[in-house]
């Protein structure tokens, strides 16, 4: 039962299971009754997401070197106990429970997704294709 990276607001893939919205901030101009409905998510684990601060840095970022700087804080954030352990749970939960991840961000390869299905896959996780 892999975990799926998504973009949040995408229809649901088959046996996606709960999504979970490992984003910053809700989405804009929709209402908390739709997140589920309007496939935005169904629980918000803000735990995953980078710091306001790192989410500037990673939309400004334009050239590699930058994307890189941003790779490296959203990792340092991702070793905190907090995020360590939310990381742990979710690889274990892999095993045995149907459920997704995801983000906003259009291009996953500029998002923080990409950094968490790496951080997910490293935890021990067992990951959808």
């Amino acid at each position: 039962m892999p975990v799926h990276i998504v973009r949040l607001g995408t229809p649901r893939l088959p046996g996606e299971g709960t999504r979970i919205g490992t984003v910053r901030r809700p989405p804009r101009g929709v209402l908390k009754a739709e997140f589920a409905s309007g496939n935005w998510y169904d629980v918000w684990f803000p735990t995953l997401a980078p710091s306001a601060e790192a989410v500037k840095r990673a939309l400004a970022a334009t050239t590699d070197a930058e994307w890189a700087a941003f790779t490296r804080a959203y990792r340092a954030e991702m070793a905190q106990p907090e995020a360590r352990h939310a990381l742990s749970l979710l690889a274990t939960m892999s095993h045995g429970a149907n459920f997704s991840v995801g983000c906003y961000c259009e291009n996953e390869a500029r998002c923080h997704r990409s950094l968490l299905r790496l951080l997910l896959q490293e935890a021990g996780a067992q990951l959808a294709d």
